[in-house]
């Protein structure tokens, strides 16, 4: 979900702002950087980013300065750390910016909303997963891929429901008309985006991903 920058007020922009710099700041101190060094793997990580900006780049308009589109941020933190994927999926948000689909003034509100919410619900529940439930490939690629890609959209939708009641001139009613019917559409699609996207890598391409190990989720299973 992406917001325009147009409606909110400026104080409610820089509280974003700031929240967003201080949760970059910990990604880039804590972001495993001589990893991406190796360039096997600064391919795959660009070549995903490149992957997302096509996919974000498809989009339709919801309300005025409110834009959906399907993010795969739930993949992008399980293929490369939580670290990462708040830095690849900025570094998407930005271009897509730069391409003239949005503001920079919505830059931060669309930074938490579609990037820092997502992307912590996900590194979230794979932590809760690992501690709890036996570590299997099954296990891994729908609670893990599918199901958490369809609560971190759900997440972003309700967060934005959120900023928009609390910050802008929407009301209950309006966006009860216009946006929580499409509640349903946005889990969904994202589930099975996510679910497939995952299933693949790590049956074709496991070391790809950050978050899944051959000897732990399929030797001797």
């Amino acid at each position: 979900m992406q917001l325009s920058g147009s409606l909110f007020s400026t104080e409610f922009i820089g509280v974003t702002a700031v929240v967003a710099a201080a949760i970059m700041i910990v990604a880039v101190r804590h972001a495993p950087w001589r990893k991406l060094l190796d360039g096997s793997n600064s391919n795959v990580f660009f070549g995903a980013l490149v992957s997302m900006l096509i996919l974000w780049g498809i989009r339709t308009d919801m309300e005025e300065g409110l834009v959906f589109h399907l993010s795969a941020m739930t993949a992008l933190t399980l293929m490369f750390g939580w670290s990462m994927a708040i830095i690849g999926g900025s570094i998407v948000l930005c271009a897509v910016i730069l391409f003239g689909l949005g503001d920079w003034s919505g830059f931060f509100p669309s930074m938490i909303v579609e990037v820092f919410a997502p992307a912590s619900l996900t590194w979230f529940f794979l932590l809760l997963v690992r501690a709890w439930l036996p570590k299997n490939f099954f296990i891994y690629v729908f609670i893990n891929a599918f199901l958490t890609g369809g609560i971190a959209a759900v997440l972003s939708a309700l967060l934005t429901l959120l900023f928009l009641l609390t910050a802008t001139s929407y009301t209950w009613e309006m966006l009860n008309h216009s946006y929580l019917p499409f509640f349903p559409l946005m889990f969904f699609p994202e589930a099975v985006l996510n679910g497939w996207i995952m299933t693949i890598l790590v049956g074709l391409k496991p070391d790809w991903v950050f978050s899944f190990s051959d000897e732990e989720y399929l030797h001797g299973k």
